[in-house]
């Protein structure tokens, strides 16, 4: 079951204006506030963002992730501090209804300089339960919210950062269009491994600890099988288990994978009781010290090449 997000205000900090403040949630400097840097503060919900920010942007922003590291950004509550941030920061960057606390807190105190970039990665995929916990893409269902999977719905997310961050800073607008055409084309390039490195597989059904793969599985030619919902605090039922564990068996299944936010416990459980191994299929929720790679495209490329092994890709 999720967890109530609590949201804390500080009222009275949020009647200052934002050209006097000078610290962010994480110490550094805000939009235009000092002396110190000329940088424009964004405020990113969490990592995929933080990074497509950080590439657009480059030294002409500072970026905060209101997400702290090892957390994971389904359950994120916000602080009086996180909450200050958002308030204060030049542009929040966020996805609406991936964390409630976010949404609420970017209503409450930060609508006017905000970019949801839920429209722009076109989030067009539902998630609906099914027998064996497949999701059908097909059936009325919760929006699923793990776009940056598919690496080319990120492209528009870039282009739309680099709009929102021109209107800030128009004198560099050339920068940040030039920043968002060079990710983009590390994005198409990320695109055609992927394509190429799954082309031809033995197995094209993906068993995952919890559906974030969904973009990625329609993108490449795969099914995903979720043991749990859409996020990964979801308690599988002992029905759902054992479904889930039929369906391997029936599949002759030989991986599970597993992500690095959250514990392997029930994806490693699953594993011993139908023979399957399990590997590691990250969401890029968050950087950790165990992440496979240290940022975005190192760990994409992990999970391709653990996908490869995983599916008996040629």
């Amino acid at each position: 079951m999720r967890r109530v997000a609590t949201i804390f205000f500080l009222v009275p900090a949020l009647l200052v204006p934002m050209a006097c403040r000078s610290e962010s949630a994480s110490g550094g400097t805000d939009v235009r506030a000092g002396t110190d840097t000329h940088a424009i503060h964004v405020v990113a919900s969490f990592y995929p963002l933080q990074f497509v920010v950080e590439r657009v942007g480059g030294a002409l922003v500072s970026v905060t992730n209101l997400t702290p590291t090892g957390a994971e950004p389904h359950e994120l509550e916000l602080t009086a501090k996180s909450t200050a941030a958002l308030a204060d920061a030049g542009l929040v960057v966020y996805l609406s209804g991936f964390a409630p606390a976010v949404d609420a807190g970017v209503q409450s105190v930060a609508a006017d300089h905000a970019l949801d970039v839920a429209d722009v990665a076109h989030l067009d995929l539902t998630y609906t339960p099914i027998e064996g916990g497949q999701s059908d893409p097909t059936k009325k269902g919760t929006r699923d919210p793990h776009f940056w999977l598919d690496p080319t719905r990120l492209e528009s997310v870039a282009t739309s950062v680099a709009a929102r961050l021109t209107t800030l800073d128009p004198a560099d607008g050339a920068t940040f269009a030039a920043n968002a055409a060079a990710l983009t084309k590390e994005l198409e390039a990320l695109d055609g491994d992927y394509r190429t490195g799954l082309a031809s597989c033995s197995s094209k059904v993906v068993v995952t600890s919890h559906n974030a793969f969904g973009y990625l599985s329609r993108r490449y030619g795969l099914t995903q099988v979720g043991i749990t919902g859409l996020t990964p605090e979801d308690e599988p039922s002992p029905d759902d288990l054992a479904r889930v564990s039929a369906y391997i068996e029936h599949n002759k299944i030989s991986t599970i994978y597993y992500e690095t936010l959250v514990s392997p416990v029930i994806a490693r459980t699953v594993g011993s009781e139908t023979g399957a191994k399990t590997m590691v299929l990250d969401p890029i929720e968050g950087l950790v010290a165990t992440s496979q790679g240290s940022d975005y495209f190192g760990i994409m490329r992990s999970n391709l090449a653990n996908l490869r092994i995983g599916q008996g890709c040629s």
